[in-house]
């Protein structure tokens, strides 16, 4: 490709040497034209003097033009793979080290999500083991309520037969109109 390219940018600065020496060649017919008429071609000695010179004039054209320009154009071609390569490297680069932070920001995620599920477990946990203790003490308390109402009302039992016996005597006493 990049041979390619160089043929590419070669050709263009032979096009316009071609050009130039076309309009020199030419130039002699043009101003013969303009006061004698149309001359297409110059008279024949001019123009092997014109071709000779041209054929001289090559060498120095491309030893101090062409190969300058085309060094220059091929230099520049490569500054511009150089960087072109850079931007693809630095490119790489930085989806690589995306990808890690990427990769950071998914562990981290996690391990904040199992650290959560793990305080919430043990929260569960503590709220279950309070509960439970909760209901422990409910119980035991409600146990030592019922506990002290059988009691009272064994003892409220025990005074009302005790006052049921003496109401009994005291009515039987009164509708027999004698102590019994």
């Amino acid at each position: 490709m990049k041979r390619v390219q160089t043929l590419r940018t070669a050709a263009g600065p032979v096009r316009r040497a071609a050009a130039w020496a076309a309009v020199v060649l030419l130039a002699p017919s043009i101003a013969a034209a303009a006061e004698h008429g149309i001359v297409l071609w110059p008279e024949p000695q001019l123009l092997v003097v014109l071709i000779i010179l041209f054929v001289l004039l090559i060498p120095f054209a491309n030893a101090f033009v062409f190969k300058p320009l085309l060094k220059v154009l091929d230099e520049r071609d490569a500054r511009t793979a150089g960087t072109r390569t850079k931007a693809e490297r630095l490119e790489q680069e930085a989806s690589v080290v995306l990808g890690r932070y990427e990769q950071a920001v998914r562990e981290t995620r996690d391990e904040s999500e199992r650290g959560r599920r793990t305080l919430l477990a043990e929260v569960r946990g503590e709220a279950q083991r309070e509960i439970a203790a909760a209901r422990r003490d409910a119980e035991q308390r409600l146990e030592s309520a019922r506990g002290e109402i059988r009691t009272s009302l064994e003892t409220a039992r025990s005074a009302l037969r005790g006052e049921a016996q003496d109401l009994a005597r005291q009515a039987a006493s009164q509708v027999l109109g004698r102590a019994l």
